[in-house]
């Protein structure tokens, strides 16, 4: 198979960090507050802006609390979970790495004793039906490592009595969030919208809130996870007075990547970029035979952390390790090529491609990588 002559202007298709918004330059940085005290009123005025502006794009409800904590999604699912389980059972969902992860805190870290656990392969999601909303759930909106996301939020009731906990890292800007059913809500800055690492995000219903006032968790709390004094909100979390300094570097980025959203027609337009991402690799998929989605139900496949299985008959007669072997040698060839950097599948997932759809890639980039996908395979096939 000839190579193919035109490459994607941005090889960047990795699923965290994810591609920097078109048109970024380092210039963006240049009124970042350097030197200046996060707490100073500047400071503070930038850290409200990243919020205010969140809320906006979002159209997070008035009375939910929206605050920036440290350490990424996962600081922001920790502290949930720290501060929030153990009042009542909890499900916990898990059908890929990160939910796996949390599953494992929960049970080995909290030692929490009235938890149980709704499990899937890669590629599926555990019945939801089977959720009792009795309970606290915990959930990953969009299964990074799987490609597999809820299909919608018609399955969390309205008048549940536990807590609606969703790790929405890969999903928050790319697929619609109905805050109605969601009581917690994480992400990071490092995914969707391509910003720098080490901060998250945390969304709070005013449910979450009560528990977190009525509720004082068995085991102590680390400095960073804590939320209340004197048995109230640390209200100034969600207004820009973070628990630990952030890079001011970062938040300028943050707030530049937030404007151009804005600029671009907001949430409508980041969805509608995302989707445009996976139709361009469902219309090759459909075409193409050596290759198909992880995810199994149409509806649960993610726009964003595009998840890819080989099903050439050929390739699936090889070995495991061979087979391993062949997927990783598709994403060295394009990475050493300068097509697409870290396309890889997830190193605990089968082995395939995970190709980023969010909506700071170009739906002209995706369409340029498709024939160097057919054609780093046929490579491997030799």
């Amino acid at each position: 198979m000839e190579k193919p002559t035109q490459r994607p202007q941005c090889p960047n298709f990795s699923s965290g960090p994810c591609a920097k918004r078109p048109g970024w330059t380092v210039d963006v940085l240049q009124n970042a507050l350097l030197g200046r005290s996060h707490r100073s009123k500047p400071g503070k005025e930038r850290l409200k802006a990243v919020i205010d502006h969140t809320r906006n794009i979002l159209g997070i409800p008035a009375d939910y609390y929206c605050g920036i904590v440290p350490a990424s999604d996962t600081g922001a699912v920790e502290m949930a979970m720290w501060s929030l389980l153990g009042a009542r059972g909890v499900d916990m969902l898990a059908w890929e790495s990160f939910g796996l992860g949390w599953v494992t805190d929960a049970q080995k870290q909290l030692n929490l004793s009235d938890c149980r656990i709704l499990k899937a392969d890669y590629g599926e999601l555990p019945d939801l039906a089977q959720v009792d909303w009795q309970r606290d759930v915990l959930f990953t909106w969009n299964g990074t490592t799987s490609g597999v996301k809820v299909p919608n939020g018609d399955w969390i009731p309205d008048d549940r009595q536990g807590l609606a906990i969703a790790d929405a890292t890969s999903a928050t800007f790319a697929m619609p969030m109905p805050w109605s059913k969601l009581d917690v809500v994480t992400w990071s800055w490092q995914k969707v919208m391509g910003g720098e690492a080490a901060h998250g995000m945390l969304v709070l219903s005013p449910r979450a809130v009560e528990r977190l006032e009525s509720y004082t968790p068995a085991w102590p709390l680390p400095k960073l996870f804590q939320m209340t004094k004197k048995g109230k909100l640390m209200a100034g979390i969600f207004e820009g007075d973070t628990i630990n300094t952030p890079s001011m570097l970062c938040v300028e980025d943050a707030l530049d990547g937030l404007l151009w959203a804005e600029k671009i027609g907001g949430l409508e337009a980041l969805l509608e970029r995302s989707q445009a991402n996976f139709q361009v690799i469902q219309s090759w998929v459909e075409q193409t035979p050596w290759v198909d989605f992880l995810a199994v139900v149409p509806e649960t496949r993610s726009n964003t952390s595009i998840c890819l299985k080989i099903v050439d008959p050929w390739y699936k007669a090889l070995s495991a390790e061979d087979q391993a072997k062949g997927a990783k040698k598709i994403a060295t060839l394009l990475d050493q090529k300068g097509v697409a950097y870290d396309i890889a599948s997830y190193r605990d997932a089968p082995p395939g491609l995970r190709i980023w759809g969010g909506a700071t890639v170009e739906a002209s980039d995706m369409q340029a990588l498709m024939p160097w996908l057919d054609w780093a395979y046929a490579q491997v096939k030799e």
